[in-house]
């Protein structure tokens, strides 16, 4: 079996024959081509290796796994050795029942990303909220302490921004989203969290005339995946100084458009995959990440320009 090209799409075939020699890391979704996971950690991977040669065969592969195999997915990889994993769409929520432990913040959010080894099964985390408090601060210059934010999303990653938002101290946090029912899911959630009261849901399709003019706003839709997406809230409601981060990235969207307009201050969600790699790696590894390693490998698989961490 082939192991020089970390970056091509597997399947959960492969591993009847997984012979790796050394500490094998993945990534799980559907669809996953497009993920640039490989290149971020294999870029950090690399660089550790140089100084650390416990890091020289850590690997780091991508696995295409519809959702209804994910048990099946998550059992063969713990049987094949795998140290470490992280879940995308659509598989954040799903994966909640399918640990052995959980981390406190996880559970919370209802939402894990990040599954480390352990002897009996995988150990699920959240490094989401954490990536988007490092991008927002990076980025933006946000502080979640006291901010006011408005979270777009319902979604695995909002609800890891949610629980984020409340435990870093948000001033108020709105949370708007189209289905309803799905809104009242995560609201729910959110009442065992301490600062629940400063949560109030919206729809995301009719905005209330009291949501606040200025303000953190935080895209966690899927709309501004592609370029034809619609922004999925008008601008033109908010004062100049709200700040815009999106989740998204790749694409100069209409939301990107609409902030540029209005001279708002926005950055795309690709600080917020380095963050969120960042602090996976650590939970893996043990030891301290190079950050900007992380952002050179992304960029250089997406081909934008160089970026800072």
């Amino acid at each position: 079996m082939q192991f020089d090209d970390p970056d091509r799409v597997r399947s959960l075939d492969e591993l009847k024959q997984w012979n790796y020699p050394g500490t094998a890391l993945a990534v799980l979704g559907s669809p996953i081509a497009h993920s640039v996971s490989p290149a971020m950690h294999n870029a950090a991977l690399n660089l550790m290796g140089q100084t650390q040669q416990l890091f020289l065969d850590w690997r780091y592969f991508k696995f295409d796994t519809p959702p209804e195999i994910l048990p099946r997915a998550l059992e063969q990889l713990h049987a094949a050795g795998f140290q470490g994993i992280n879940l995308t769409i659509p598989h954040k929520v799903q994966a909640v029942d399918l640990v052995v432990e959980i981390d406190p913040g996880a559970k919370l959010s209802g939402a894990v990303n990040t599954l480390h080894r352990r002897a009996n099964g995988w150990a699920g985390y959240n490094s989401d909220g954490y990536g988007m408090e490092q991008a927002l601060r990076r980025e933006l210059g946000v502080d979640l302490k006291d901010a006011t934010v408005i979270l777009l999303g319902a979604g695995g990653a909002a609800r890891a921004a949610a629980v984020q938002c409340l435990q870093s101290g948000v001033a108020e946090l709105w949370i708007g989203n189209r289905n309803q029912e799905r809104l009242g899911g995560l609201i729910e959630l959110l009442q065992e969290a301490p600062g629940s009261e400063r949560v109030r849901g919206f729809d995301l399709s009719e905005p209330p005339a009291e949501l606040p003019r200025q303000a953190v706003i935080v895209n966690a839709t899927s709309l501004g995946l592609k370029d034809e997406d619609p922004a999925p809230i008008d601008l033109a409601r908010f004062a100049p100084e709200t700040k815009v981060y999106d989740m998204t990235y790749g694409v100069e969207n209409a939301l990107a458009r609409s902030a540029k307009h209005y001279q708002m201050a926005y950055a795309d969600g690709l600080s917020m995959l380095v963050w969120q790699g960042v602090r996976s790696l650590e939970i893996w590894t043990g030891a301290q990440v190079p950050a900007q390693a992380m952002m050179d490998g992304a960029c250089h698989a997406k081909g934008y320009e160089p970026r800072r961490a």
